[in-house]
């Protein structure tokens, strides 16, 4: 049997459990995930590239034990699909909340296709219990001094903590 290997890429700022909860899933239909962290330069990260990670790296050695084994992070700059052909990811991986990432992640997919018609897009629906979760909105919380605990893993905690002591 050929080897799976998917590409699920993000700026993942920071690591969240609905990140977690999709490259959980994709575990169950590729056997080699490389976790790309996106850099652009139009954002300001709070936490850098070196950061992400390594907040990924040990998140995941944390939460997946001896699947963790099975990802490897690394960073791309350009397009997803560039990264996708670098590492020899036949799947790109794209986690769904809602409708509203469906209608935009449609798009993406349908882009990536024609630029890269050996990619094959999955898409794989977040739980429940994880699906209002965004960095977006975490970074948030974070800065307003709210308890955001139930929506990171733990090995992100002590740094984002960090990242707003007053």
């Amino acid at each position: 049997m050929t080897e799976r290997t998917a590409i699920y890429g993000g700026s993942f700022d920071p690591l969240t459990n609905g990140h977690l909860d999709v490259i959980k899933a994709a575990l169950t239909i590729a056997d080699t995930i490389y976790i790309g962290v996106g850099i652009q330069a139009s954002k300001t990260p709070v936490f850098s590239l070196a950061e992400r990670m390594s907040l990924i790296e040990t998140a995941c050695r944390e939460e997946l034990g001896d699947n963790a084994s099975r990802l490897k992070v690394v960073s791309f700059d350009g397009l997803l699909v560039h990264a996708a052909r670098d590492h020899g990811a036949s799947i790109v991986i794209r986690g769904l909340r809602d409708g509203t990432d469906l209608d935009y992640e449609m798009q993406m997919a349908g882009m990536n296709e024609t630029m890269a018609p050996d990619l094959q897009t999955v898409f794989l629906p977040a739980s429940p219990s994880v699906r209002t979760i965004t960095a977006t909105l975490v970074r948030q919380i974070a800065a307003m001094g709210g308890d955001f605990r139930p929506f990171v893993p733990t090995a992100v905690v002590g740094p984002l903590t960090a990242k707003f002591k007053k």
